[in-house]
């Protein structure tokens, strides 16, 4: 399931939820892999205080997709669900959830990874910073999923 939301959520209240109502997967996973990503009040260096997430409607849910198909053809995937926030985000608001469940960890843990990777590089999304001196900027390139 891929949901594009311009509100707060809670990622464990998603997951729980989604769990639940997936009758399929009682007795059938053996690892659920997740990854919560939140904002930073800092980048490239500055001080950042609010965020804003814009999206293209319909193309990038498409691009959702396709990034959870590929995941689908490498991994023995039973189950996946991705969330995504739009709209003004600020420091600590969750922005993003990848949860992947798969009979075994190696599987649930490789998914979520390539997911939230290829999410980065691969949909489009766009966002305007909005810094300590109320100047604002788009951000140009995503950080690398390691650090430097």
């Amino acid at each position: 399931m891929i949901k594009i939301v311009e509100t707060e959520f809670d990622p464990y209240a998603e997951i729980q939820a989604y769990q639940h109502a997936q009758m399929t997967l009682r007795g059938q996973y053996g690892a659920t892999g997740v990854f919560v990503g939140t904002m930073r009040d800092f980048n490239d260096g500055d001080q950042v205080k609010g965020m804003l997430l814009e999206h293209y409607p319909g193309m990038t849910e498409k691009q959702l997709a396709s990034v959870v198909a590929d995941a689908e053809q490498q991994w023995p995937l039973l189950e996946s669900l991705v969330v995504h926030r739009v709209g003004a985000v600020y420091p600590e608001d969750v922005l993003v959830l990848v949860a992947i469940w798969s009979v075994h960890r190696g599987e649930a843990f490789d998914a979520c990874r390539f997911i939230m990777e290829a999410l980065k590089s691969r949909v489009p999304f766009w966002k305007k910073e909005i810094l300590a001196d109320d100047a604002s900027r788009w951000v140009a390139k995503n950080t690398d999923g390691y650090s430097a």
